[in-house]
């Protein structure tokens, strides 16, 4: 029997999100204790307008430090511009092998201007492991 190569198939249905308004130190809890490396940003109606990772993290933290300032809201530290994102009827093939091109760890994956699942390098190594 041939396998899905759906994303919907594969992707996480209920990803990590955290607000633009939260503040970093919070969004940066969100992200150490749920083990991952990053979390989509989402509006009140739950439109994709982000994405935070362990490195802006750093970085806003890090630059607080220096500059003796406070750590900031996740609005000024997520990525928002030409955010990719992958829909979920696309070939998870494909949306991997432009993952690992562009060197991402995850995708969110949008329907209709809304966030409704991710795929990550996880989900992806999971759907490898059930192809073998």
């Amino acid at each position: 029997m041939l396998q899905s190569v759906n994303l919907r198939d594969y992707m996480l249905v209920n990803p990590v999100k955290v607000k633009p308004d939260d503040n970093v130190l919070d969004a940066m809890k969100v992200i150490i204790d749920n083990k991952i490396s990053g979390v989509c940003v989402v509006d009140n109606e739950g439109n994709l307008v982000g994405i935070l990772s362990e490195l802006d993290c750093l970085r806003a933290g890090l630059g607080a430090t220096y500059n003796e300032s406070g750590i900031g809201l996740v609005r000024d530290h997520m990525t928002g511009d030409n955010l990719l994102v992958a829909h979920p009827d696309e070939n998870i093939l494909d949306v991997a092998q432009d993952m690992l091109v562009k060197k991402h760890r995850r995708r969110p994956v949008v329907e209709n201007g809304r966030l409704i699942g991710q795929i990550t390098c996880r989900q992806l190594l999971a759907a490898v492991k059930k192809f073998s």
